[in-house]
């Protein structure tokens, strides 16, 4: 096959999941499906081109290798829920004109992806399930995170920052940690809570999360900030 062949042309002849449908986002979204299921070493990208419905050779052509798949699912929200949050958190700030609290700030940053999860497409829970397991990946889960979603997790510390000043910056450090480990579990959905609480308790019961959220990773901040010596 030439390497200037058309997308349609490798397609030819192979079931696809809509016609008229934007092969490489067809692509992404099988993608993000099996990858939030069994991570990135357990998805090969025949597999991928098998719930696309499309010829495995689209993969290389759209995007070289698998990890260059992983790349593309990953960067395609990120860039979604970074700008989001910036903007979020840049509003708060502005309209408080220095009366921030820090459930104002944690509200802000963390808001935007339970709102994705209650109101946007079924891929975003795939999504944020896929984020919660790289987040979890020592071998190479935190170079990944760092370089997706390193600017907003800064600019994070930089206004909780300037919402207590006293605070050490390894305690809102150590404070996010804990936050986005609370985070990425509350958004994964694993149904843990349902058994453990009798069924008291939903893990898709978002609304609930967000009741509780909020206030339970702001007192986290403020309960370890010490003041600057």
């Amino acid at each position: 096959m030439s390497p200037a062949a058309s997308p349609l042309l490798i397609a030819r002849g192979r079931r696809r999941k809509g016609e008229g449908a934007d092969l490489r986002a067809v692509i992404l979204d099988a993608a993000e499906l099996l990858f939030a299921g069994h991570g990135f070493y357990g998805v090969t990208t025949r597999q991928v081109a098998a719930e696309a419905g499309v010829d495995a050779a689209l993969i290389h052509y759209y995007f070289g290798t698998k990890r260059g798949l992983f790349d593309a699912v990953f960067a395609r929200r990120a860039e979604i829920l970074n700008v989001e949050r910036l903007e979020a958190m840049a509003a708060y700030e502005a309209a408080q004109q220095g009366a921030m609290t820090p459930r104002g700030v944690v509200e802000a940053f963390i808001g935007p992806l339970i709102e994705r999860s209650l109101t946007g497409e079924a891929g975003w829970k795939n999504y944020f399930r896929l984020v919660a397991l790289v987040n979890n990946t020592p071998a190479w889960g935190g170079e990944t995170m760092n370089r997706f979603f390193d600017p907003v997790v800064q600019e994070l510390i930089s206004v909780l920052k300037r919402t207590m000043p006293e605070a050490e910056l390894r305690d809102l450090y150590w404070g996010y940690q804990f936050l986005t480990g609370s985070m990425m579990l509350a958004l994964s959905e694993t149904g843990r809570i349902d058994q453990l609480s009798g069924g008291l308790c939903r893990s898709t019961d978002l609304e609930a999360v967000r009741a509780r959220l909020f206030d339970y990773c702001a007192a986290g901040f403020e309960a370890i900030v010490k003041p600057l010596p």
